[in-house]
């Protein structure tokens, strides 16, 4: 039998898929990171599966013990207590385990609290990087956050409340207080909240207050420097594009989307650009 991974919401109950109830009733035992959590959503939606705890100090023993149940002809839903099992959460090593066994794992997508984050924020979409949980040392963070200085995607942690000021603060410090980012506070909650600005900004805003809930850091691009600039040789639009056509071997419809990515607008508003280029 397969093992179902089931994203269950990170907040809002009414944030689960049909598929994702039908399957939780269906299956023989539900495996999730806190009984208690899980259960309230069971709860909710009258859902009296059997639930089996699945969890960081466990998940050792407790995977064989799934595993068994699978080849048994049992069928399993892994869950965790919010989101996308796997993703920052116990998951992993079940997941391997069964593919190591020949076992069909099944995904049944939904909720995820960084997507959710994200697509919210007004940072760049088109390209970006989920890292999980910055370190909670000092140093070790700095490090990490020195490797992205340059980065030209948009940067997604998580990061615990007791830390997020300290983190913004290495952040305005190693990136430069003007580099934009996004604070989301408790998605898809009661107390739901996005603080948006630059890195000073957004730590003056929130240093004194008390900080309670889930937290998704996003972290926009870095923009390019004066130096970089001068340093590039000035190409207008058209020629950029032909530059592309030709180095490529691709027609001006697919070299117009490259170029739109380069420049974070519009394919549209790159062919306008190129048009009056042209005249």
């Amino acid at each position: 039998m397969p093992l179902y991974v089931v994203a269950t919401p990170v907040g809002n109950l009414e944030d689960i898929t049909l598929r994702a109830l039908r399957i939780l009733k269906e299956v023989s035992v539900i495996a999730c990171e806190d009984t208690r959590q899980t259960q309230k959503l069971m709860n909710h939606y009258y859902i009296h599966t059997k639930l089996v705890s699945y969890h960081d100090h466990n998940e050792m023993t407790r995977s064989a013990e799934l595993i068994v149940k699978l080849e048994g002809g049992e069928s399993v839903a892994l869950v965790s207590d919010g989101g996308t099992p796997g993703i920052s959460d116990p998951g992993y090593r079940l997941i391997t385990l069964a593919i190591r066994h020949h076992i069909p794992v099944v995904p049944i997508p939904g909720a995820s609290a960084f997507l959710s984050s994200l697509v919210a924020s007004g940072l760049p979409t088109d390209s970006f990087q989920f890292s999980g949980f910055l370190p909670s040392k000092r140093g070790q963070r700095r490090t990490e956050l020195e490797k992205i200085k340059d980065s030209q995607s948009t940067q997604i942690f998580y990061e615990a409340p007791h830390r997020i000021i300290e983190t913004l603060e290495d952040v305005a410090e190693v990136l430069g207080p003007e580099r934009h980012v996004v604070v989301a506070r408790e998605v898809t909650k009661m107390y739901e909240e996005f603080i948006r600005g630059t890195a000073a900004d957004v730590f003056e805003r929130m240093r004194h207050a008390e900080v309670r809930g889930e937290i998704t850091l996003m972290i926009a691009k870095a923009e390019p420097t004066a130096a970089s600039a001068a340093a590039s040789p000035k190409i207008n639009t058209a020629q950029r594009l032909a530059e592309i056509m030709s180095s490529q071997n691709l027609d001006e419809k697919a070299a117009l989307k490259i170029l739109a990515k380069e420049k974070g607008v519009s394919k549209s508003e790159v062919y306008r650009e190129v048009q009056r280029k042209k005249k």
